[in-house]
Protein backbone atom coordinates (compact mmCIF):
# COMPACT_ATOMS: atom_id res chain seq x y z
CA UNK A 1 0.00 0.00 0.00
CA UNK A 2 2.93 2.61 0.92
CA UNK A 3 4.13 2.22 -2.52
CA UNK A 4 1.09 2.62 -4.35
CA UNK A 5 0.74 5.76 -2.65
CA UNK A 6 4.41 6.84 -3.49
CA UNK A 7 3.20 6.40 -6.80
CA UNK A 8 -0.21 7.97 -6.94
CA UNK A 9 1.32 11.07 -4.75
CA UNK A 10 3.22 11.78 -7.91
CA UNK A 11 0.22 12.02 -10.02
CA UNK A 12 -1.70 15.81 -10.79
CA UNK A 13 -4.63 16.77 -9.52
CA UNK A 14 -7.94 18.23 -11.19
CA UNK A 15 -6.97 21.53 -13.14
CA UNK A 16 -8.71 24.60 -12.90
CA UNK A 17 -11.98 24.88 -15.00
CA UNK A 18 -11.12 26.36 -18.50
CA UNK A 19 -12.88 26.06 -21.82
CA UNK A 20 -12.67 22.77 -23.32
CA UNK A 21 -13.23 22.34 -27.35
CA UNK A 22 -15.46 19.77 -29.06
CA UNK A 23 -13.41 16.60 -27.98
CA UNK A 24 -12.93 17.50 -24.40
CA UNK A 25 -9.62 18.75 -24.44
CA UNK A 26 -8.27 21.71 -22.38
CA UNK A 27 -7.88 24.71 -24.73
CA UNK A 28 -4.87 26.60 -24.42
CA UNK A 29 -4.83 29.66 -22.34
CA UNK A 30 -1.98 31.59 -24.73
CA UNK A 31 0.63 31.21 -27.45
CA UNK A 32 -1.64 30.62 -30.63
CA UNK A 33 -2.00 33.21 -33.28
CA UNK A 34 -5.54 34.78 -34.33
CA UNK A 35 -4.54 33.28 -37.56
CA UNK A 36 -4.22 29.79 -36.24
CA UNK A 37 -7.08 30.01 -33.72
CA UNK A 38 -9.52 31.10 -36.98
CA UNK A 39 -7.78 27.77 -39.08
CA UNK A 40 -8.53 25.43 -35.89
CA UNK A 41 -12.23 26.84 -36.04
CA UNK A 42 -12.84 26.64 -39.74
CA UNK A 43 -11.39 23.15 -39.66
CA UNK A 44 -13.87 22.30 -36.75
CA UNK A 45 -16.64 24.02 -37.87
CA UNK A 46 -16.33 22.27 -41.40
CA UNK A 47 -17.03 18.66 -39.24
CA UNK A 48 -19.49 19.90 -37.85
CA UNK A 49 -21.35 21.00 -40.85
CA UNK A 50 -19.94 17.51 -42.27
CA UNK A 51 -21.38 15.58 -39.76
CA UNK A 52 -24.70 16.78 -39.34
CA UNK A 53 -25.10 16.37 -43.21
CA UNK A 54 -23.80 12.62 -42.43
CA UNK A 55 -25.31 11.35 -39.66
CA UNK A 56 -28.72 10.51 -41.36
CA UNK A 57 -26.58 8.34 -44.13
CA UNK A 58 -24.99 6.61 -41.38
CA UNK A 59 -27.81 5.75 -39.18
CA UNK A 60 -29.60 4.06 -42.25
CA UNK A 61 -26.44 2.32 -43.00
CA UNK A 62 -25.92 0.86 -39.25
CA UNK A 63 -29.35 0.51 -38.48
CA UNK A 64 -30.40 0.22 -34.59
CA UNK A 65 -27.86 -0.23 -32.87
CA UNK A 66 -25.71 -1.76 -35.30
CA UNK A 67 -28.23 -4.41 -36.66
CA UNK A 68 -28.46 -3.77 -40.52
CA UNK A 69 -24.26 -3.20 -40.57
CA UNK A 70 -22.96 -6.30 -41.77
CA UNK A 71 -25.68 -6.59 -44.38
CA UNK A 72 -24.53 -3.42 -45.42
CA UNK A 73 -21.40 -4.33 -45.76
CA UNK A 74 -21.84 -6.87 -47.93
CA UNK A 75 -23.75 -5.22 -50.24
CA UNK A 76 -21.97 -2.23 -50.75
CA UNK A 77 -18.38 -2.23 -49.41
CA UNK A 78 -17.40 0.28 -51.82
CA UNK A 79 -19.73 2.78 -50.14
CA UNK A 80 -18.71 2.00 -46.56
CA UNK A 81 -15.02 2.43 -47.28
CA UNK A 82 -15.45 5.63 -49.36
CA UNK A 83 -17.57 6.84 -46.24
CA UNK A 84 -15.40 6.10 -43.89
CA UNK A 85 -12.46 7.63 -45.66
CA UNK A 86 -14.50 10.79 -45.36
CA UNK A 87 -15.05 10.72 -41.76
CA UNK A 88 -17.66 8.84 -39.22
CA UNK A 89 -19.51 11.01 -37.37
CA UNK A 90 -18.37 11.86 -33.93
CA UNK A 91 -21.84 10.59 -31.97
CA UNK A 92 -21.45 7.37 -34.23
CA UNK A 93 -17.60 6.57 -33.90
CA UNK A 94 -17.53 4.52 -30.83
CA UNK A 95 -20.27 2.11 -32.01
CA UNK A 96 -18.79 2.13 -35.89
CA UNK A 97 -15.49 1.52 -34.22
CA UNK A 98 -16.62 -1.54 -32.07
CA UNK A 99 -18.84 -2.86 -36.02
CA UNK A 100 -15.69 -2.42 -37.70
CA UNK A 101 -13.03 -4.02 -35.19
CA UNK A 102 -15.06 -7.16 -34.64
CA UNK A 103 -14.93 -6.02 -31.00
CA UNK A 104 -18.68 -6.32 -30.68
CA UNK A 105 -18.80 -9.85 -31.70
CA UNK A 106 -16.42 -10.63 -29.32
CA UNK A 107 -17.97 -8.93 -26.19
CA UNK A 108 -21.21 -11.07 -26.79
CA UNK A 109 -19.30 -14.36 -26.67
CA UNK A 110 -17.59 -13.76 -23.96
CA UNK A 111 -19.86 -12.43 -20.75
CA UNK A 112 -18.46 -11.78 -17.62
CA UNK A 113 -14.76 -12.18 -18.37
CA UNK A 114 -14.47 -8.68 -17.82
CA UNK A 115 -16.09 -8.11 -15.02
CA UNK A 116 -13.89 -11.09 -13.62
CA UNK A 117 -10.48 -9.78 -14.91
CA UNK A 118 -11.26 -6.88 -13.43
CA UNK A 119 -12.29 -7.54 -9.82
CA UNK A 120 -10.62 -11.06 -9.09
CA UNK A 121 -7.85 -11.21 -10.84
CA UNK A 122 -4.64 -9.56 -10.25
CA UNK A 123 -1.58 -7.78 -12.70
CA UNK A 124 1.91 -7.86 -12.04
CA UNK A 125 2.04 -4.48 -13.57
CA UNK A 126 -0.66 -3.06 -11.04
CA UNK A 127 1.76 -0.13 -10.53
CA UNK A 128 3.48 0.62 -13.36
CA UNK A 129 -0.14 0.91 -14.53
CA UNK A 130 -1.11 3.57 -11.76
CA UNK A 131 2.50 5.48 -12.68
CA UNK A 132 2.00 6.00 -16.23
CA UNK A 133 -2.29 6.36 -16.08
CA UNK A 134 -1.53 10.38 -15.45
CA UNK A 135 0.40 10.91 -18.48
CA UNK A 136 -2.45 10.05 -21.07
CA UNK A 137 -4.27 12.66 -22.51
CA UNK A 138 -3.39 14.77 -19.16
CA UNK A 139 -4.94 18.16 -21.19
CA UNK A 140 -8.09 16.01 -21.33
CA UNK A 141 -11.29 16.54 -18.73
CA UNK A 142 -12.06 12.96 -18.15
CA UNK A 143 -8.41 11.99 -17.32
CA UNK A 144 -7.19 15.18 -15.38
CA UNK A 145 -8.61 14.41 -11.89
CA UNK A 146 -6.46 12.07 -9.70
CA UNK A 147 -8.59 9.23 -8.74
CA UNK A 148 -11.52 10.39 -10.82
CA UNK A 149 -13.68 8.04 -13.03
CA UNK A 150 -11.27 8.48 -15.71
CA UNK A 151 -8.33 7.33 -14.53
CA UNK A 152 -10.28 4.85 -12.62
CA UNK A 153 -11.32 3.46 -15.87
CA UNK A 154 -8.56 3.62 -18.00
CA UNK A 155 -6.92 1.89 -15.65
CA UNK A 156 -9.31 -1.24 -14.83
CA UNK A 157 -9.03 -1.40 -19.33
CA UNK A 158 -5.48 -1.91 -18.86
CA UNK A 159 -5.09 -4.16 -16.04
CA UNK A 160 -7.76 -6.40 -17.44
CA UNK A 161 -5.62 -6.98 -20.75
CA UNK A 162 -2.30 -7.55 -18.59
CA UNK A 163 -4.20 -10.44 -17.00
CA UNK A 164 -6.20 -11.43 -19.97
CA UNK A 165 -2.82 -11.68 -22.23
CA UNK A 166 -0.19 -11.78 -19.31
CA UNK A 167 2.41 -12.62 -22.60
CA UNK A 168 1.98 -9.07 -23.26
CA UNK A 169 1.15 -7.77 -20.61
CA UNK A 170 1.28 -3.94 -19.71
CA UNK A 171 3.06 -1.62 -21.59
CA UNK A 172 3.92 2.32 -21.97
CA UNK A 173 1.96 3.42 -24.75
CA UNK A 174 -0.41 1.03 -24.74
CA UNK A 175 -2.55 3.94 -22.43
CA UNK A 176 -3.02 5.95 -25.11
CA UNK A 177 -4.86 3.21 -27.53
CA UNK A 178 -6.84 2.67 -23.98
CA UNK A 179 -7.59 5.90 -23.27
CA UNK A 180 -8.62 6.91 -26.73
CA UNK A 181 -10.73 4.05 -26.94
CA UNK A 182 -12.55 4.95 -23.55
CA UNK A 183 -13.77 8.32 -24.73
CA UNK A 184 -15.91 6.96 -27.32
CA UNK A 185 -17.36 3.69 -25.48
CA UNK A 186 -17.41 1.83 -22.08
CA UNK A 187 -14.59 0.28 -20.22
CA UNK A 188 -15.66 -3.36 -21.47
CA UNK A 189 -16.04 -2.07 -24.87
CA UNK A 190 -12.54 -0.19 -24.36
CA UNK A 191 -11.33 -3.74 -23.75
CA UNK A 192 -12.49 -6.41 -26.20
CA UNK A 193 -11.71 -3.54 -28.81
CA UNK A 194 -8.09 -3.99 -27.76
CA UNK A 195 -8.27 -7.28 -27.64
CA UNK A 196 -9.37 -7.27 -31.27
CA UNK A 197 -6.79 -4.93 -32.65
CA UNK A 198 -3.97 -7.06 -30.67
CA UNK A 199 -5.50 -10.37 -31.27
CA UNK A 200 -6.55 -9.70 -34.57
CA UNK A 201 -9.91 -10.47 -34.72
CA UNK A 202 -10.49 -8.48 -38.31
CA UNK A 203 -6.48 -7.19 -39.22
CA UNK A 204 -3.21 -8.79 -38.67
CA UNK A 205 -2.87 -9.18 -34.90
CA UNK A 206 -0.95 -5.92 -33.20
CA UNK A 207 0.77 -7.66 -30.15
CA UNK A 208 3.70 -7.67 -31.21
CA UNK A 209 4.18 -3.82 -31.30
CA UNK A 210 4.36 -4.97 -27.58
CA UNK A 211 6.10 -7.90 -26.63
CA UNK A 212 9.68 -8.22 -25.40
CA UNK A 213 12.07 -6.64 -28.06
CA UNK A 214 9.22 -4.83 -29.80
CA UNK A 215 9.10 -7.64 -32.63
CA UNK A 216 6.81 -5.49 -35.19
CA UNK A 217 7.95 -2.25 -34.30
CA UNK A 218 11.33 -3.72 -35.95
CA UNK A 219 9.53 -4.90 -38.88
CA UNK A 220 7.57 -1.92 -39.48
CA UNK A 221 10.15 0.47 -38.84
CA UNK A 222 12.54 -1.46 -42.01
CA UNK A 223 9.42 -1.75 -44.11
CA UNK A 224 8.57 2.16 -43.42
CA UNK A 225 12.22 2.92 -44.28
CA UNK A 226 12.39 1.25 -47.67
CA UNK A 227 9.21 3.24 -48.35
CA UNK A 228 10.33 6.22 -48.02
CA UNK A 229 13.48 5.46 -49.94
CA UNK A 230 11.30 4.02 -52.87
CA UNK A 231 8.70 6.53 -52.55
CA UNK A 232 10.91 9.58 -51.75
CA UNK A 233 14.36 8.71 -52.77
CA UNK A 234 15.94 12.17 -52.44
CA UNK A 235 14.62 12.46 -48.71
CA UNK A 236 15.44 8.82 -47.92
CA UNK A 237 18.91 9.81 -49.13
CA UNK A 238 18.47 12.90 -47.11
CA UNK A 239 17.94 10.54 -43.88
CA UNK A 240 20.86 8.81 -44.15
CA UNK A 241 23.61 11.00 -44.79
CA UNK A 242 22.23 12.79 -41.66
CA UNK A 243 22.22 9.60 -40.12
CA UNK A 244 17.87 9.83 -39.07
CA UNK A 245 16.55 6.39 -38.78
CA UNK A 246 12.37 5.84 -38.82
CA UNK A 247 12.96 4.92 -34.85
CA UNK A 248 13.66 8.57 -33.87
CA UNK A 249 10.68 9.62 -35.39
CA UNK A 250 8.32 7.26 -36.14
CA UNK A 251 8.15 4.44 -33.92
CA UNK A 252 5.30 6.24 -31.74
CA UNK A 253 2.93 6.81 -34.99
CA UNK A 254 2.99 2.34 -35.12
CA UNK A 255 2.91 2.11 -31.05
CA UNK A 256 -0.23 4.23 -30.81
CA UNK A 257 -1.43 4.53 -34.43
CA UNK A 258 -1.22 8.50 -33.95
CA UNK A 259 -3.01 9.24 -30.56
CA UNK A 260 0.20 10.34 -29.23
CA UNK A 261 1.15 13.77 -29.71
CA UNK A 262 -1.10 14.71 -32.97
CA UNK A 263 -4.16 16.95 -33.14
CA UNK A 264 -6.83 14.71 -31.85
CA UNK A 265 -9.22 15.81 -35.06
CA UNK A 266 -6.50 14.35 -37.19
CA UNK A 267 -6.53 11.05 -34.67
CA UNK A 268 -9.90 10.24 -35.05
CA UNK A 269 -10.26 10.04 -38.48
CA UNK A 270 -6.60 8.10 -38.80
CA UNK A 271 -8.49 5.68 -36.55
CA UNK A 272 -11.85 5.48 -38.53
CA UNK A 273 -9.69 4.09 -41.60
CA UNK A 274 -6.80 2.02 -39.71
CA UNK A 275 -9.88 0.02 -38.08
CA UNK A 276 -11.42 -0.37 -41.20
CA UNK A 277 -8.64 -0.95 -43.71
CA UNK A 278 -5.42 -2.05 -41.01
CA UNK A 279 -2.54 -1.15 -40.52
CA UNK A 280 -1.12 0.23 -43.94
CA UNK A 281 -3.06 3.39 -42.81
CA UNK A 282 -0.57 3.86 -40.56
CA UNK A 283 2.49 3.48 -43.15
CA UNK A 284 0.03 5.77 -45.71
CA UNK A 285 -0.11 8.58 -43.39
CA UNK A 286 3.58 8.48 -42.19
CA UNK A 287 4.60 8.71 -46.20
CA UNK A 288 1.84 11.64 -46.38
CA UNK A 289 3.24 13.67 -43.46
CA UNK A 290 6.75 13.50 -45.38
CA UNK A 291 5.52 14.15 -48.68
CA UNK A 292 4.03 17.23 -47.47
CA UNK A 293 7.06 18.49 -45.60
CA UNK A 294 9.43 17.25 -48.38
CA UNK A 295 10.53 20.03 -49.61
CA UNK A 296 11.21 21.72 -46.09
CA UNK A 297 13.13 18.45 -44.79
CA UNK A 298 15.55 17.77 -47.26
CA UNK A 299 17.07 21.48 -46.48
CA UNK A 300 17.42 20.69 -42.53
CA UNK A 301 20.38 18.96 -40.66
CA UNK A 302 19.99 16.43 -38.30
CA UNK A 303 19.03 18.79 -35.33
CA UNK A 304 16.57 20.18 -36.99
CA UNK A 305 14.94 17.58 -38.69
CA UNK A 306 14.36 16.18 -35.23
CA UNK A 307 12.53 19.29 -34.01
CA UNK A 308 10.31 19.09 -37.05
CA UNK A 309 9.30 15.57 -36.67
CA UNK A 310 7.77 16.89 -33.36
CA UNK A 311 6.19 20.21 -35.20
CA UNK A 312 4.51 19.60 -38.33
CA UNK A 313 2.76 22.34 -39.77
CA UNK A 314 -0.56 22.75 -38.70
CA UNK A 315 -1.87 22.33 -42.43
CA UNK A 316 -0.10 19.13 -42.81
CA UNK A 317 -2.12 17.68 -39.52
CA UNK A 318 -5.60 18.62 -41.24
CA UNK A 319 -7.32 15.56 -41.71
CA UNK A 320 -8.64 17.02 -45.17
CA UNK A 321 -5.43 17.96 -46.43
CA UNK A 322 -3.31 14.86 -45.22
CA UNK A 323 -5.42 11.89 -45.78
CA UNK A 324 -6.19 12.31 -50.06
CA UNK A 325 -1.71 12.37 -50.14
CA UNK A 326 -1.91 9.12 -48.03
CA UNK A 327 -4.46 7.30 -50.07
CA UNK A 328 -2.23 8.28 -53.33
CA UNK A 329 0.33 5.65 -51.81
CA UNK A 330 -0.49 2.21 -52.55
CA UNK A 331 1.32 0.23 -50.52
CA UNK A 332 -0.35 -3.29 -49.73
CA UNK A 333 1.59 -5.48 -52.15
CA UNK A 334 4.28 -3.67 -51.59
CA UNK A 335 4.48 -4.11 -47.93
CA UNK A 336 3.82 -8.28 -47.86
CA UNK A 337 6.58 -7.98 -50.42
CA UNK A 338 9.47 -6.62 -47.75
CA UNK A 339 7.54 -8.04 -44.85
CA UNK A 340 8.73 -11.33 -46.51
CA UNK A 341 12.85 -9.88 -47.11
CA UNK A 342 12.34 -9.12 -43.36
CA UNK A 343 11.61 -12.42 -42.32
CA UNK A 344 14.09 -13.91 -44.42
CA UNK A 345 16.79 -11.58 -42.97
CA UNK A 346 15.91 -12.48 -39.73
CA UNK A 347 16.23 -16.56 -40.36
CA UNK A 348 19.48 -15.45 -42.16
CA UNK A 349 20.52 -14.39 -38.98
CA UNK A 350 19.47 -17.08 -36.85
CA UNK A 351 20.54 -19.58 -39.38
CA UNK A 352 24.18 -18.43 -39.42
CA UNK A 353 27.03 -20.12 -37.52
CA UNK A 354 27.21 -16.61 -35.35
CA UNK A 355 24.22 -16.73 -33.47
CA UNK A 356 24.80 -17.45 -30.36
CA UNK A 357 27.00 -14.38 -30.54
CA UNK A 358 25.64 -11.92 -32.38
CA UNK A 359 21.88 -13.02 -31.15
CA UNK A 360 22.42 -11.37 -27.45
CA UNK A 361 23.69 -7.55 -29.39
CA UNK A 362 20.52 -7.94 -31.75
CA UNK A 363 18.22 -8.22 -28.91
CA UNK A 364 20.25 -4.99 -27.14
CA UNK A 365 19.95 -3.13 -30.03
CA UNK A 366 16.28 -3.71 -30.32
CA UNK A 367 16.20 -3.07 -26.74
CA UNK A 368 17.57 0.75 -27.27
CA UNK A 369 15.56 0.78 -30.24
CA UNK A 370 12.78 0.47 -27.98
CA UNK A 371 13.30 1.80 -25.02
CA UNK A 372 13.72 5.31 -27.29
CA UNK A 373 10.48 4.54 -28.91
CA UNK A 374 9.14 3.83 -25.83
CA UNK A 375 11.04 7.47 -23.70
CA UNK A 376 8.85 9.44 -25.56
CA UNK A 377 5.81 8.78 -24.05
CA UNK A 378 7.21 9.54 -20.41
CA UNK A 379 6.43 13.51 -21.40
CA UNK A 380 3.43 13.94 -22.72
CA UNK A 381 1.81 16.80 -23.48
CA UNK A 382 -1.45 16.43 -25.01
Amino acid sequence: MDKKKAVDDTEPGPAPSRPVDRFGFIKPEQGTSPDGISKSKSIHERERERDGRRIKKWRKMIGVGGSDWKHYVRRNPHVVKRRIRKGIPDCLRGLVWQLISGSRDLLLMNPGVYETLVIYETSASELEIIRDISRTFPSHIFFQQRHGPGQRSLYNVLKAYSVYDRDVGYVQGMGFLAGLLLLYMSEEDAFWLLVALLKGAVHAPMEGLYQAGLPLVQQYLYQFEKLVLEQMPQLGQHFIEEMINPSMYASQWFITVFSYSFPFHLTVRVWDVFLYEGIKVVFQVGLALLRFCHDELVKLPFEKLLHAFRNFPEEATDPDVLLPIAFTFKVSSRLEELEKVYQKKLEGSNASTSTKRSHPLKLKTMSRIGSRALSNFTNSEK
